[in-house]
């Protein structure tokens, strides 16, 4: 070929491929926009299902005689989508009567406020009772109506009721796409708060861009559907404070602003049209007040200011790593011991409130809980502010005293000690333990697993996001060892709740089918992770000889769960000792409740019994039911009832060192409701082949005289020991709470005479009070 032909060819080539390469291009700048628009949230994470289409939010074209009102929600213990009614006419901020109010009319409200659907409405103030006048009384809508003012009432400020009477709603999370805020009463913008359909954290820069969580960026707001930027000018330290509370983090901290300005500088702001009023106390920034409007010059400068930048500062437990480390991005700190914790809750940021006081853990009474309160608990433990300030023991009851009553913070104490409260909690019983529910960073880990088969969103397969040669796929994980510790996990980061049950074998949930091959093997969890990559496995290379498919591994979740506490002070009261012949323990001696020496003793001799009584209750939120269906359950000829567990309750006597010296279990359980609290039924009983359980406020109590309900001691030498039991010791059953299953006393015996005293359950004293216990077993450990 000569040079010219050569040539030729190749601009011909060059011109034959110029559109296809244009094409790439055009793509791999696409996927570069892609990668710097969608900065809100943890890059390289692949999203869900895709959201169902829902209405494009167009402005409401009102008749000309329509009156001009505008809407807020206000009021105490709620949250931004939740409150009073208040409604602004005529120069004057009133309420809503609640008579022949419906959900109809609370979709109005909602509506109108820019959420996509009203959720429920409360009478009789439970918001607090507002004031001025009651603008609307007998107010009947439809739901369609595009304000309030179009619904049939009395007439604007014609009432006959009292403010005992405002009406409050609660509206969806979510916020009508394309949502533009409309003010229609200019003069009254200070009071209004924040209508916008979306906020973010929006990384700008590029050390920014791949960590997770986002800590730092523009603040944006999304309003008529498009994100904006807000101007800097009446930007304030308590705005930035709110912002990065309902993000999940405690704190905000300085920026280097000379390395924004320079990027604002070079790419064009596009700032929404009003400034922000923040105190820094609230929990979202929709429950901030709308501040000036701004003059957004034509050039698009706001007056010699920049956007809004924070930078906040993540709680102990989170720190933002690249995209690589995520695994490590969540981690529990050690070797400190805090003031405050959280118990019962199902996912990491929500639970029951406990203080430590005098070495000794203890619940708050929910007199007076607030959110304010409940957002220095939140900000103590390294979260963001509270969503829900919770009362009533909605997170489980917890045990020993309650230790505070009435508080009321301020909302900037470093802690929630340094509150005001009354130290008297006279009248306070465990059914009022305050609980909260804290923002937590965006980890992303929620996208990585999903459940796959099953008839509703709370059970089926779980399906794993790996990398496969280089590329994410969804494959399932291995049943080899799966159990409620691994089932509880998946619960946990899917933010489903607890689990109800883990499933070794899914043929019954068809999932998909380019699924089936196993990417994850070997799972061992601790339970308190918050993540099933956290749990140890056995990374690339895979171990399953079963197979994925029909064999892998499945949960079904559930909001509730049981939690089962065990008496210490029953423990304490009724301990003795009895010598009983062994002609007399043959029932005992067939289900191993003696120890083995037993086995070579002749019929006419002694065993030293540690007897005891036992009353276990249910302080959580579900019952208590055996994992074992009815047709599984063992009868007992000897003690003639049915057993629904195996292994109920370990009876462990330990030398100081640690050293199990003797022990007893119940090896089987018949589970039923002895007694409850007041106002409580039983429900369960084992007589005639009934339902067995443990219902919530009920216990089931083992009397000292009731066959091994003991330890046999008969080679125990005299000296000082530790008695432990454990309940549930097989995690058998899922709880909110493991760690207060084990109770331990301390325990002398000088051969004629055994006693029990310092007993108590696991967690209900200090770590350094735990330390005079020493080798005792971590009930948190699983045992496999």
């Amino acid at each position: 070929m000569s040079l010219f032909q050569h040539l030729t060819y190749t601009t011909m080539l060059a011109v034959r491929l110029l559109p296809c390469c244009f094409t790439i291009l055009l793509g791999l700048l696409e996927l570069c926009k892609a990668q710097y628009e969608h900065q809100g949230y943890p890059q390289g994470y692949p999203q869900g299902y895709p959201e169902p289409e829902q209405e494009q939010y167009s402005a409401p074209v009102l008749p000309a005689d329509t009156p001009r009102i505008q809407l807020r929600l206000a009021g105490d213990k709620r949250k931004h989508n939740e409150g009073r009614v208040e409604v602004f006419y005529n120069g004057e901020w009133g309420t809503v009567c609640d008579d022949d109010f419906s959900i109809h009319s609370a979709q109005v409200v909602c509506r109108e406020l820019g959420y996509l659907e009203a959720v429920s409405w409360s009478p009789s103030s439970k918001y607090g009772k507002g004031e001025g006048r009651i603008w609307f009384d007998n107010v009947q809508c439809t739901g369609k109506e595009k304000t309030l003012a179009l619904c049939t009432s009395n007439g604007i400020g014609v009432s006959d009721c009292k403010h005992t009477e405002d009406v409050g709603v609660v509206c969806s999370d979510k916020r009508i796409p394309g949502f533009k805020f409309i003010n229609t009463i200019a003069n009254n913008m200070e009071s209004l708060n924040i209508q916008v359909e979306d906020v973010r954290i929006r990384a700008i820069l590029s050390s920014y861009r791949k960590r997770i969580p986002v800590t730092e960026g523009y603040v944006e707001v999304k309003d008529g559907g498009k994100w904006k930027q807000i101007c800097d000018m009446e930007w304030t330290k308590h705005n930035s404070r709110v912002i990065c509370g309902m993000f999940g983090f405690p704190g905000e901290r300085k920026y280097n602003a000379r390395v924004y300005k320079m990027f604002a500088r070079r790419r064009k702001p596009s700032y929404w049209d009003y400034s922000v009023n923040c105190t820094g106390n609230e929990a979202h920034l929709s429950s901030c007040k709308l501040g000036q409007t701004m003059a957004v010059k034509a050039n698009s400068t706001c007056g010699g200011g920049t956007p809004v930048v924070v930078s906040c500062v993540p709680g102990r437990a989170f720190s933002p790593t690249p995209m690589t480390g995520f695994r490590k991005a969540f981690r529990q700190e050690v070797g400190i011991q805090p003031l405050v914790r959280l118990r019962g809750g199902a996912i990491v940021g929500e639970g029951r409130v406990e203080v430590l006081k005098n070495g000794e853990w203890g619940t708050i009474c929910d007199d007076n809980w607030s959110l304010l309160s409940a957002t220095v608990v939140c900000r103590e433990l390294g979260f963001g502010s509270a969503k829900e300030a919770l009362s009533g023991s909605r997170l489980g009851q917890g045990m020993g005293p309650v230790h505070m009553n009435e508080v009321e913070c301020s909302g900037f104490e470093k802690s929630i000690t340094e509150c005001f409260f009354n130290k008297e909690s006279l009248g306070c019983s465990h059914e009022e333990d305050a609980s909260v529910r804290c923002n937590v960073p965006a980890m992303g880990f929620q996208e990585r697993l999903r459940l796959s088969g099953g008839r509703n969103p709370y059970e089926g397969r779980v399906e794993v996001l790996a990398e496969r040669n280089g590329s994410l796929v969804w494959g399932t994980v291995c049943s080899d060892g799966w159990s409620t510790m691994e089932a509880m996990v998946t619960c946990r980061q899917l933010g489903l709740g607890f689990a109800s049950n883990a499933f070794q074998e899914t043929w019954y949930w068809p999932g998909e089918v380019s699924a089936d091959p196993v990417v994850m093997s070997g799972v061992r969890c601790s339970g308190t992770e918050i993540s099933l990559s956290h749990c140890l496995h056995h990374g690339d290379h895979l171990t399953c000889p079963k197979g994925g498919g029909r064999n892998a591994a499945g949960v079904s979740c559930s909001e509730t769960a049981p939690d089962l506490v065990l008496n210490p002070q029953i423990v304490e009261q009724t301990t003795y000792m009895e010598d009983r012949p062994m002609f007399m323990l043959q029932c005992a001696y067939e289900e191993n409740c003696l120890s083995t020496t037993s086995s070579v003793t002749p019929a006419n001799s002694v065993r030293r019994l540690l007897r005891f009584s036992s009353q276990i209750h249910n302080n959580g939120q579900s019952d208590f039911r055996p994992k074992a269906g009815r047709h599984s359950w063992v009868w007992h000829d000897c003690h003639r009832h049915y057993h629904s567990m195996e292994v109920f309750t370990h009876y462990d006597l330990l030398s100081l060192n640690g050293t199990k010296v003797a022990e007893g279990h119940k090896a089987s359980f018949c589970l039923e409701d002895t007694d409850c609290d007041e106002g409580i039924e039983k429900k369960y009983e084992c007589a005639n082949f009934g339902e067995q359980g443990i219902t919530v406020g009920c216990f089931d109590t083992y009397r000292h005289d009731i066959d091994c309900q003991w330890v046999d001691i008969t080679d125990v030498k005299p000296g000082d020991y530790i008695f432990q039991v454990v309940i549930n010791p097989n995690y058998e059953v899922p709880e909110s709470d493991y760690s207060n299953n084990i109770m331990k006393c301390r325990c002398r015996y000088d051969g004629h005479r055994i006693w029990m005293y310092s007993c108590h359950n696991g967690g209900s004293l200090s770590t350094e009070t735990e330390q005079s216990f020493p080798g005792l077993l971590n009930n948190q450990v699983t045992h496999r």
